[in-house]
């Protein structure tokens, strides 16, 4: 089970980090897709930048082990706002993306709900020993 947990932690921080520095480099490069989704909602240039930076700040938090878990919950919260966006603004696909921005944010949502699920159990394990 251990060996099992570890991995799946692991697994779904990768996952996590290669989603969000994608997303935060098509933010801090101007692409089309973010530029369009926060013009949307009248948060162009300053949201897409704090949004990014924020995205950046979740990676190096979900890089090391004990920070992961707020890497975690930072990511779940970026992500909860994006699912909202996407869902209030009616954009499930942008700019002809087939819907990879949002799916993108359902799938970290997710992984970071299993990195919290990941990192309690290890810590409830060290507990043990």
């Amino acid at each position: 089970m251990k060996n099992t947990t570890k991995f799946i932690d692991l697994t779904t921080r990768i996952i996590a980090i290669g989603i969000l520095a994608y997303s935060a480099f098509l933010k801090l490069s101007s692409a089309p897709s973010a530029v369009h989704i926060f013009e949307r909602i009248n948060m162009e240039s300053t949201g897409r930048y704090c949004v990014a930076g924020l995205e950046l700040l979740t990676i190096a938090l979900l890089l090391f082990h004990k920070t992961a878990w707020r890497g975690a919950i930072l990511g779940m919260v970026l992500m909860f706002s994006a699912i909202i966006v996407h869902i209030l603004t009616n954009e499930f696909e942008v700019l002809g993306d087939k819907g990879l921005m949002f799916g993108s944010a359902i799938v970290t949502f997710f992984c970071c709900i299993s990195i919290l699920i990941n990192q309690a159990d290890m810590e409830a394990e060290f507990a043990k020993d």
